[in-house]
């Protein structure tokens, strides 16, 4: 079936996905461990995802064909680690999921079932790495590095200087047969890693708050639908501007409940408290800048402490 229905039922099947990654991440336990690591240069990650890759793929020859590899080589664990430890619903026995998916996706790579697949996997695998980055990164840098990535990717694809390395991104082709998960292809819409990338920070930065998390996936799917209706003028989109079009969206709506809530102080969206990065499960809360030391026992006291491309498949590997 070809047509102006394939694209809005693949672009909206994406879509869902997208918003989906976001509502995904959950406080995994075990993260306190990675606390001493955290600092806010983590933040510049967002950025360099997409800025470095794409120079990189642009001056350095065979970085496409290394990028296929790796993601060949990495994308199913993490998809494992989603299924069994980082994503909602998680459960250990759950990660052998990921085998299941990648043979599918191994097996009939050209159809709709192997193409659900490997997007699957490709963001299962980011809401492992959003959990990472989320628990080392402050939420308010954060937040800044998913702004930083969506304007990039904007000025990327306006001088266009992303069409083509990411063209030859997607003509990389894994030897055998093996899945592309570099970049996921379903039906005729293509969405870059990236893209599922920055929708996981987003719902790894309100994993703590389970109705602002859910909020900030309506905002996504909502917002894309609507961006993604300048596809009837353009080829190519940024996907990673309505992910940071929710996140504004969703600081602006919570600011504008916490106004409205009794005896509650007015908060602006930059003058958020800096919590740091997400505590685990179970971990005490920090005190209130200014607070009192916590009396322990002993006597003694804790100190305070897009780009999407529209068209099918990617054009074969010269």
């Amino acid at each position: 079936m070809t047509g102006p229905f394939t694209f809005v039922a693949s672009d909206a099947a994406v879509l869902a996905l997208q918003a989906g990654v976001v509502a995904a991440p959950r406080l995994a336990p075990g993260l306190g461990s990675l606390q001493r690591l955290s600092g806010r240069g983590w933040a510049l990650v967002p950025l360099g995802s997409i800025v470095v890759v794409i120079f990189a793929i642009r001056y350095v020859s065979d970085t496409a064909v290394g990028l296929t590899y790796l993601a060949l080589v990495a994308v199913p664990p993490l998809a494992a680690g989603a299924l069994g430890w980082a994503m909602r619903g998680a459960r250990p026995i759950a990660a052998t999921g990921a085998i299941a998916l990648f043979a599918l996706a191994w097996a009939v790579p050209k159809t709709l079932a192997g193409q659900a697949a490997a997007a699957l996997l490709s963001a299962l695998s980011c809401v492992t790495l959003g959990v990472l980055l989320g628990a080392v990164t402050p939420a308010r840098w954060l937040k800044v590095g998913i702004v930083l990535m969506a304007a990039a990717d904007t000025w990327l694809i306006v001088s266009d200087l992303l069409q083509r390395p990411n063209a030859t991104l997607n003509a990389a082709r894994p030897p055998g047969g093996l899945p592309q998960l570099q970049s996921e292809l379903f039906g005729s819409v293509t969405l870059g890693y990236g893209d599922l990338f920055v929708a996981a920070l987003l719902g790894a930065v309100l994993a703590r708050e389970r109705s602002r998390q859910r909020l900030a996936a309506l905002f996504t799917f909502v917002l894309a639908a609507v961006f993604d209706l300048l596809f009837l003028a353009v080829a190519e989109l940024p996907a990673t501007v309505p992910v940071a079009l929710a996140l504004v969206a969703e600081e602006a709506w919570n600011a504008r409940g916490v106004r409205r809530r009794p005896g509650g102080a007015g908060t602006g969206l930059a003058l958020a408290p800096d919590t740091g990065p997400a505590q685990p499960p179970g971990a005490d809360p920090a005190p209130a800048p200014g607070a009192d030391p916590v009396p322990v026992p002993g006597g003694s006291s804790a100190a305070p402490r897009r780009w999407r491309r529209v068209g099918g498949t990617p054009p074969p590997a010269t």
